[in-house]
């Protein structure tokens, strides 16, 4: 869309914002930090609901810390009449937890001096910090010009044609600055945060259908189109999870039986093959041999030496004495054998 297209639409949805709704009141002075905290509940919220909000966290807890400390079901429950309290209790206390790292402290107001970049990297860089609430604190607490659009306003600007698809997922609306001036952007951004809220609450009211008519033909009928497809994206979603469960499950469940019966049937241990022994070189093998055989040699002289019994030595005086001893009976049995022929003769 051109640039003086897309002008010429928003001019004609401040005009058609001013004949169907009436501005807001104007904002207490607050904190910075305060203007963060009620950015968080007024998001795709009534405004009224939002101050309802805000004045009860003061009443309910002690100061700022301990909502921040606090669970995000307790928070939700104090915010029980804003349209989204859960999404508006887990936005609030991220952007508390969020401030509270980044600074140590609740008092921000020194950000107010400084440049108006820097702290808007700063507020960027925070989890729960989305674009609405950026913008809000922007333009109501830092003195910027920038107009917060949340997904109610996004939905106007969608079935108007002043932004595309892709635009609207990055939550800005290319021009709109430029086409409202900072001396009206308080003013257009309460009066198209009524409408959004409105359109949001019931769909098919009547005023608010015909409030997007007067921006553009057929913004009606684009909005139906819009819904059934977006519709239809959440059945083809639903469907594809329905699926994977499903899938998942019958997953599991083969698992299951495959681990059944590898438990009743155990796999067979296989034996395990004795490595091959390497053959040696035939002269290594006859050295082997030879050296095997000396070894056994060696061993069996050595035990039979130690069975062997050892003998005495004798005295040589004793050795001679026994050798004529043993002369000597010799000496008379010849003479015996002599007498014994005479006596014979």
């Amino acid at each position: 869309m051109s640039a003086s297209k897309r002008a010429t639409l928003i001019g004609k949805l401040n005009t058609a914002l001013k004949k169907h709704y009436k501005p807001l009141p104007t904002q207490p002075a607050r904190p910075l930090l305060e203007h963060v905290l009620y950015a968080s509940l007024l998001e795709d919220a009534p405004a009224e609901l939002a101050d309802e909000g805000m004045a009860k966290c003061e009443q309910e807890f002690y100061d700022w810390n301990e909502v921040r400390v606090t669970t995000v079901t307790e928070l939700a429950q104090v915010l029980s009449r804003l349209p989204e309290p859960l999404v508006a209790a887990r936005r609030l206390k991220s952007n508390l937890q969020a401030i509270f790292e980044e600074f140590y402290t609740f008092d921000l107001d020194h950000l107010k001096k400084e440049n108006l970049g820097k702290a808007v990297n700063k507020f960027e860089k925070m989890p729960g910090m989305t674009p609405f609430v950026l913008s809000y604190t922007v333009q109501h607490g830092l003195g910027g010009h920038s107009i917060p659009v949340d997904y109610s306003a996004m939905v106007i600007m969608l079935s108007t044609e002043i932004a595309s698809q892709p635009e609207a997922l990055s939550g800005k609306v290319p021009g709109l600055e430029r086409a409202i001036p900072k001396s009206k952007g308080i003013e257009f951004s309460g009066l198209l945060h009524q409408a959004a809220v409105a359109l949001n609450k019931n769909l098919k009211d009547k005023a608010a259908r015909a409030f997007i008519d007067a921006v553009s033909k057929g913004s009606s009928k684009r909005l139906d189109e819009w819904l059934a497809s977006r519709k239809a994206a959440k059945k083809r979603v639903l469907a594809r999870k329905v699926e994977e469960q499903a899938a998942a499950k019958a997953e599991a469940e083969a698992a299951a039986l495959a681990a059944i019966e590898a438990a009743k049937n155990p796999p067979k241990k296989k034996k395990t093959k004795e490595p091959a022994r390497k053959e040696l070189p035939a002269a290594e093998a006859a050295a082997k041999e030879t050296a095997k055989a000396a070894a056994k040699k060696a061993a069996a002289e050595k035990a039979a030496k130690k069975s062997a019994p050892v003998k005495k030595a004798v005295p040589a005086k004793k050795s001679a004495a026994k050798s004529a001893s043993a002369k000597k009976p010799e000496k008379k049995a010849t003479k015996k054998a002599a007498s014994a022929k005479k006596t014979a003769s």
